[in-house]
């Protein structure tokens, strides 16, 4: 079984089943630029632009010969270079190049404002390691870069064809004067497609080429679109264009690729009959995982059994069977999903396999079946509506990757039809754990009675469900002072940098995921946080929360907001006072902002205080109840974010 198994399935069943009497060659294989062009043509309307996309040419071709599938893709751009800033950023070309790809034709070359033409060979291709990543990256290095000038670049790629399902991105951080795409086909293959924001549709034409059929978009002046916004989601908004194939005329197989067939073939895949060698492995693999009457609980021991016992690597090859997998300790998806679903039917578990993809790349359409919805996968457990994710070590029910939710999903749940379990599929929604989960709280008190000059500081802070995800695992991760390195860094968010007289913290480590919150004690001198001015002292109590988010905008805003979980934050400020001391601008902290979407508040910040006698208590509560917030609130969001950072910067005058 091969380790991209799970993200291949059943794709080309029904194209291997084709029968091609003629080999076929691809259209664009003798497609070249123009070799004696040499000026610069740039639209009135584009000459003051930085960089501006001129032309974009993209060719995709399905070729089919007998039993076998290939795709030839061709890109072509010509980008108009205009300021100091765009030739620093074009100064390297990079060469698509992948695992699985060929490159037939890699070819850049650059137009100078005078008509000179600097071409690009071999010479100039370099190599650029990513060490955090671990790849090789090639590109041209382009010399004699100058503004106004064009670089122009052509690629013929063969590689595996994209028929289960694909995105073409038809929109840019930059202007597009020309885009034009065509999908070439084999004319006994018929597909479906779906333009997104905006995007044309496209036109069929089934004369061009012989046997061939053509699908053509063609779009002018498309406007640049900033990857630039804080909080939002610039990949699902750009006009799009997606295609998959959907039916075969010389099989006469239609629907392909249907969510119908990867659940029940998927089902099938993963709920194999057991022989008595891997029941009893699996029997005696559940017999160490403690029990409990709590289903989440039971789950929790079981994915942490699981995550601390089998080392999980996705590319390499399945094991022959169960037994195997907990033999190695090893497992790739396919294995280390097998082995989920044993267990939790081991211990009568119902939950639904659920695939589907990250939301922050590719939107997944209930009504477009398209299996490029379908590269990530979770579990969910319909007895206490919670997910866990099998893969991340890091995680715990109920914690699993943010970017998975708050997106529709392909649920895979079992059902009895005459005796016989069976793999059903149902698009449902998938909710990110809400603001009950991940709820921060601070508590802190600031003691002048001793030194006004030098209040004593004690704050403890915690934080729950994703916050607290940002912290508990490292501990299990990093070596010791590793550990202690991080926890001062973090301290001195909130100290200003001073020393801390006391830091302790309680439920690190991936014990307490998903369990307890994460929570850190600090007590510290706050002699940093005074000044003093004549008789009085200055002190800036805002800084005690730490340091905060300030939302700028300098642009008319373009996207809606999306944030990536629901977030609660309960803060409280004691400040006492010694006797006869007074403090004045406590009004300053009474602030009221609020995002409000059909008649419901979704977001705030909201503080107030009060006093008695030598103590003054503040107190302030900031949540984002939702996720997706229009483009028309987005200045009273912006409000809402910013009144923490305005609040961190509040000053109070205490006077002995």
């Amino acid at each position: 079984m091969k380790k991209q198994y799970l993200k291949t399935v059943f794709t080309f069943i029904a194209l291997m089943a084709t029968s091609v009497f003629f080999a076929q060659d691809y259209s664009f294989k003798d497609y070249n630029w123009n070799e004696k062009e040499n000026t610069i043509e740039v639209p009135a309307n584009y000459k003051d632009e930085k960089e501006v996309i001129l032309n974009r040419t993209s060719k995709i071709e399905v070729v089919v010969d007998k039993n076998t599938a290939i795709q030839y893709r061709l890109i072509h751009e010509k980008r108009y270079i205009n300021s100091d800033d765009a030739i620093e950023r074009n100064n390297k070309i990079y060469i698509p190049f992948g695992g699985n790809e060929n490159i037939l034709v890699t070819k850049a070359r650059v137009i100078l404002k005078s008509g000179k033409v600097i071409t690009l060979d071999k010479k100039d291709i370099k190599e650029e390691v990513d060490e955090e990543k671990g790849m090789k990256y090639n590109y041209f290095a382009v010399n004699g870069l100058e503004k106004g000038a064009v670089i122009e670049k052509l690629y013929i790629i063969e590689e595996a064809p994209d028929l289960k399902g694909n995105t073409i991105k038809m929109q840019d951080e930059y202007p597009i004067a020309v885009y034009n795409f065509e999908l070439i086909t084999p004319a006994h293959l018929f597909f479906k497609t779906k333009s997104y924001n905006g995007l044309s549709e496209p036109v069929l034409d089934e004369k061009k080429f012989e046997k061939k059929k053509v699908l053509t978009i063609t779009e002018k002046d498309i406007i640049a679109l900033k990857d630039d916004e804080q909080y939002s989601n610039w990949d699902v908004k750009l006009k799009l264009f997606r295609y998959k194939m959907d039916a075969n005329a010389y099989t006469g197989a239609r629907n392909i690729n249907s969510f119908k067939e990867y659940a029940t073939n998927t089902y099938e895949l993963l709920n194999p009959v057991l022989d008595k060698k891997q029941e009893k492995a699996i029997a005696t693999f559940c017999s160490s995982i403690p029990e409990s009457k709590d289903a989440q609980e039971q789950i929790w021991n079981i994915e942490n059994k699981i995550k601390k016992t089998i080392i999980y690597d996705k590319y390499i090859d399945a094991k022959e069977t169960l037994s195997d997998v907990i033999k190695t300790k090893q497992a790739n998806s396919l294995d280390i999903l097998k082995l989920y679903t044993a267990v939790f039917k081991y211990f009568k578990i119902e939950q639904n396999l659920v695939f589907t993809s990250n939301r922050y790349k590719i939107p997944f359409d209930k009504d477009f079946e398209s299996y490029e919805n379908l590269n990530d996968f979770i579990f969910y457990f319909p007895a206490i509506k919670k997910y866990l994710s099998p893969t991340e070590i890091e995680y715990r029910i109920p914690l699993f990757p943010n970017y998975l939710g708050n997106n529709n999903g392909l649920f895979i749940k079992e059902k009895v039809f005459a005796g016989i379990p069976m793999g059903i599929g149902e698009i449902n929604f998938i909710e990110i754990p809400g603001t009950e989960i991940t709820h921060d709280f601070m508590d802190i008190t600031v003691d002048f009675t001793k030194d006004l000059e030098n209040p004593s500081i004690t704050s403890r802070m915690t934080y729950g469900g994703y916050s607290g995800l940002n912290f508990q695992p490292l501990k299990d991760f990093i070596s010791a002072d590793q550990y202690k390195t991080m926890l001062k860094n973090v301290s001195e968010n909130y100290t200003l940098k001073a020393e801390c007289k006391t830091l302790t913290t309680e439920n690190d480590g991936i014990d307490f995921i998903g369990k307890k919150p994460y929570i850190m004690n600090l007590t510290f001198d706050g002699k940093d946080m005074i000044q003093k001015a004549g008789g009085n002292y200055l002190f800036s109590v805002g800084q005690t929360i730490g340091s905060q988010m300030e939302f700028y905008q300098e642009n008319k805003r373009m996207l809606p907001i999306e944030i990536d979980y629901p977030h609660y934050y309960t803060r409280k400020i004691k400040i006492i006072l010694p006797q006869g001391a007074t403090i004045k601008n406590l009004d300053k902290f009474v602030m009221d902002y609020k995002t409000q979407l059909n008649g419901k508040t979704e977001a705030a910040f909201i503080s107030n205080y009060s006093q008695n006698k030598n103590e003054v208590t503040i107190e302030n509560t900031e949540f984002y109840n939702i996720i997706n917030y229009p483009l028309a609130s987005f200045d009273e969001y912006k409000a809402v974010i910013n009144a923490a950072a305005d609040f961190n910067k509040i000053v109070v005058v205490v006077t002995q």
